[in-house]
């Protein structure tokens, strides 16, 4: 798998250091976007009820697939955009994508509250977008 060569503008011009993300990523190639995914194992059985920490290891298990199965990994991902239900649940997320991140610079991120997600178990789901050099 070829690393797509991204550069990472940690602080642009007049903009605030961000925390725990990079401001902007940029990059060219093929583009592949990774709907919302949330802790369901392959059985659509939900990992982790009630445990953000074990939801968000699901999670990024399920990005990583999904990235592969488009001939990508997470060197590739430029955006993350994360939807929780409690904030909270944040430390968790970033702590799970750290461990499938590893040394990787951080790619661009969203993270948001929201009210509910589609089913009141589910308490995290994440989009990502990466680009694939060609």
């Amino acid at each position: 798998m070829t690393t797509t060569h991204l550069t990472h503008i940690t602080e642009p011009p007049g903009v605030a250091p961000g925390t725990g993300y990079t401001q902007v990523v940029t990059g060219s190639g093929r583009l592949v976007q990774v709907s919302g995914q949330v802790a369901f194992d392959e059985q659509r059985n939900l990992v982790g009820e009630g445990d953000p920490k074990a939801q968000a290891r699901q999670v990024f298990e399920n990005l990583r697939r999904c990235l592969a199965a488009a001939g990508a990994d997470f060197s590739h991902v430029v955006k993350f955009t994360f939807f929780m239900t409690d904030i909270a649940h944040l430390a968790a997320i970033r702590e799970a994508r750290d461990e499938y991140l590893g040394d990787l610079p951080l790619p661009a991120a969203s993270a948001m509250q929201v009210a509910a997600l589609f089913r009141p178990d589910v308490l995290i789901e994440i989009e990502a977008m990466a680009i694939v050099q060609e």
